[in-house]
């Protein structure tokens, strides 16, 4: 796959106004040919000086059929959403432009390099951590991770329980604003079922619904109540994040990067497990 790093490496070559120059940033060039679109890879003169360089090489990347041009203008720092519409196009090169008209493509997209991360939350209410990591990718504040994130959010009203953790969530019966009565099933975590114990004694039974306990892959990031488990390491054999059940959106993207950069340090690019 070529994808360049960054769209001040891509040229828009509509005209030549100055010859065979390029631009001595531009590593690829962009313009209408014969054909149709064209993307090519252009080398300048090394010696030169300059705004305004010398070509002396240049390669057709690919041409006419082989490229398509995505119809609407999109955020260029979101990688990972490009690569995919890439292969959506079913072409070998897809060409992009952002919303100030910057311009790049991918060739030959393929994600078999991406790192996939496992996202681990609950609903209802809004599944803080996912939502916020999805409002995150959009801004493309993880694009240069090239990363790929996999939701696990469980809805736990599947647990059928009499009693849930908040009224936040909309239940009728809840921790914060009822009492519990022996015999009932609660739907909680570790300090919900601290709460009953406190408050209850033995006789109420506590379904665990945290996040946290349901990590099975990783690398992971999990949400969590109990901000003395926050932080980065090993969860049941499971390297990853656990960030605060209020954690604020910077504090999600730096778990995040640290979480990819402990992990490639590791085990360098891939899947995880």
């Amino acid at each position: 796959m070529i994808f360049p790093t960054h769209c001040k490496f891509v040229g828009s070559a509509t005209t030549m106004p100055y010859g065979e120059r390029a631009y001595f940033l531009s590593r690829y060039l962009i313009h209408e040919g014969p054909s149709g679109t064209e993307v090519l890879e252009v080398e300048t003169d090394p010696n030169g000086t300059g705004l305004m360089r010398k070509v002396i090489a240049r390669r057709v990347l690919a041409s006419g059929d082989d490229v398509y041009c995505y119809p609407d203008r999109v955020n260029i720092h979101d990688r990972t959403f490009l690569v995919q519409e890439a292969l959506r196009s079913g072409r070998r090169c897809t060409v992009f432009t952002g919303h100030g008209e910057q311009t790049t493509f991918v060739l030959d997209p393929d994600l078999s390099g991406f790192l996939h991360i496992h996202v681990y939350d609950i609903t209802p209410p809004r599944p803080h951590l996912s939502a916020t990591i999805g409002d995150l990718e959009k801004t493309g504040i993880f694009g240069d991770l090239e990363v790929i994130f996999e939701h696990h959010v469980r809805d736990i009203r599947e647990f059928g329980a009499d009693v849930y953790p908040c009224r936040a969530a909309g239940f009728s019966r809840t921790l914060d604003a009822d009492p519990v009565w022996p015999g009932d099933r609660v739907a909680g975590c570790q300090t919900g079922r601290d709460l009953v114990r406190e408050c209850c004694g033995d006789g109420v039974v506590v379904e665990n619904i945290c996040p946290l306990e349901a990590v099975a892959a990783e690398p992971f990031i999990a949400r969590c109540c109990r901000s003395e488990r926050a932080g980065i390491g090993h969860w049941n054999g499971r390297f990853g994040a656990v960030v605060h059940w209020g954690a604020s959106p910077w504090d999600i993207a730096d778990a995040v990067r640290r979480v990819v950069a402990a992990w490639r340090e590791q085990h360098g690019e891939g899947r995880g497990r």
